[in-house]
């Protein structure tokens, strides 16, 4: 992850949570008391948020001491200790909340990640993620896939070309709408065509597409599709797979299988944070 940018949005979560001030804290806690809390699985899984707990409690005071006992990626336990956090009691409840969310959302996304990946149990296929991440927080929806052993697809429209049905629709044609971005690209930029039958994919191959997604195809379309597809280009199944349906895409031969419902239809992690007395 990008440390700027991550201390940059835990700033902006912290400005909208706290604003002038916590209003309850402030006003119990006048002086510098000290105390610790702990994070505490609730919930079996995989932990993603090492980053989260250390910038945003340093950020909030850079004497907070931080003792985490896992790392993004590790697999967790109904309640095992994740962490113990010590300090002045005031920058503590202040910052809880918010860190504790970023790390329940991520960690909910690294674990139905490691789901998908064990479900389909395929050394050859990859899975990843798509750009249907929450507005804001992509950067760290996409981190939480790769903790869960999943690889990222495209970030943003700025960093890959995918020509999908309604570019093909305005353009003309998958090869029209390759020839157009293939006069400007620059060679760094890989050009993903999105196809929907046989006839698109024998276009896009014969237009030089570098990655051909087969989009809502089931997996023995797909097998019949990827005879097509010279072994140079890379191929990609997407659309209308579920959890449930990943065994049977495992040997249908695509390099990466892309998955919307890992960063849109996740459930938040069970983790919680608890005082810690004496």
């Amino acid at each position: 992850m990008n440390k700027l940018k991550l201390r940059s949005l835990i700033e902006q979560f912290f400005i909208e949570d706290i604003g002038e001030q916590d209003v309850t804290t402030d006003l119990i806690f006048t002086d510098d008391t000290n105390g610790k809390i702990v994070f505490l699985a609730k919930e079996k899984g995989v932990f993603c948020g090492e980053d989260i707990i250390k910038t945003g409690f340093n950020l909030l005071n850079p004497d907070i001491v931080i003792d985490l006992h896992v790392k993004d990626g590790d697999s967790i336990e109904i309640g095992e200790q994740l962490g113990v956090v010590s300090g002045e009691v005031s920058t503590l409840l202040k910052g809880e909340r918010v860190i504790l969310n970023l790390v329940q959302r991520m960690s909910g996304i690294a674990t139905l990640t490691r789901k998908a990946v064990e479900t389909l149990d395929c050394s050859y296929t990859r899975i990843c993620d798509t750009r249907k991440t929450t507005p804001g927080l992509r950067m760290l929806e996409k981190y939480a896939v790769r903790c869960g052993g999943g690889y990222n697809h495209r970030f943003g429209l700025y960093d890959g070309v995918m020509i999908k049905d309604n570019h093909i629709s305005f353009a003309g044609s998958i090869k029209r709408a390759v020839e157009l971005v293939r006069e400007q690209l620059g060679h760094m930029v890989k050009i993903e065509v999105e196809t929907e039958s046989k006839e698109q994919v024998i276009e896009a191959v014969e237009a030089g597409a570098d990655v051909i997604m087969f989009d809502n195809r089931t997996p023995a379309e797909i097998k019949e599709l990827i005879k097509l597809v010279p072994n140079h280009t890379i191929t990609e199944a997407s659309g209308g797979i579920a959890l449930s349906d990943l065994d049977s895409y495992r040997d249908c031969g695509v390099h990466y299988i892309s998955l919307g419902f890992l960063t849109h239809s996740f459930k938040a992690l069970d983790v919680s944070v608890k005082v810690v007395l004496g």
